[in-house]
């Protein structure tokens, strides 16, 4: 092939990459989690901090923003000055945040490491560790930081993707839904 010919198929290669590219945007942009929350899959009271065991029966009648995360994650980080914010703007109303710790690495298994990050980070609400990813594939999850917004039904009414900070468009897209469910 000539200098001339690659050079002519160069802008084909370009729009080809782009294609890819903004598919792949597009399809990690979408989550399609299942209609109903699904039931917290670790029952023994070694894999929850903060809270004993919880069924997702103790939640109906609440809000719950479901947030999966990983200590190995630092999109999960920077996005928990804005979820500890969302509790306590949401403190005196029927909400709470459930977090569902899924190691992405083995050493994220480790139950002392993932205590030391819950107080590292002042994260008070009930944390769930899901080792084995269980909870993980019930929500069909993809990503770190993932959150569910589960109404007082226990249906998930949205899902939101990515590392969030307080006053960003997802954040007051967040806040906004669980208001609005508060009143229902």
């Amino acid at each position: 092939m000539t200098k001339n010919q690659l050079i002519k198929r160069v802008p084909v290669f370009i729009v080809f990459a782009l294609t890819l590219l903004v598919s792949a945007i597009v399809y990690a942009a979408k989550i399609n989690p299942p209609a109903i929350m699904p039931e917290f899959t670790q029952v023994d009271e070694v894999a929850w901090f903060n809270s004993k065991p919880l069924r997702s029966e103790d939640l109906r009648g609440k809000v719950v923003l479901i947030d999966v995360w990983t200590y190995g994650c630092w999109n999960c980080y920077n996005s928990f000055p804005w979820l500890r914010g969302v509790e306590e703007k949401f403190a005196d109303q029927d909400f709470t945040v459930i977090g569902i710790h899924t190691p992405e690495f083995d050493r994220e298994k480790e139950r002392e490491n993932v205590l030391k990050k819950i107080e590292e980070f002042e994260l008070h609400h009930p944390v769930m560790m899901d080792n084995n990813k269980a909870y993980w594939r019930a929500l069909r999850n993809r990503y770190w930081p993932a959150y569910y917004i589960v109404d007082k039904k226990g249906n998930i009414r949205d899902a939101f993707i990515g590392e969030t900070h307080e006053g960003d468009r997802r954040a007051k897209k967040i806040e906004k839904l669980i208001a609005k469910l508060l009143k229902e």
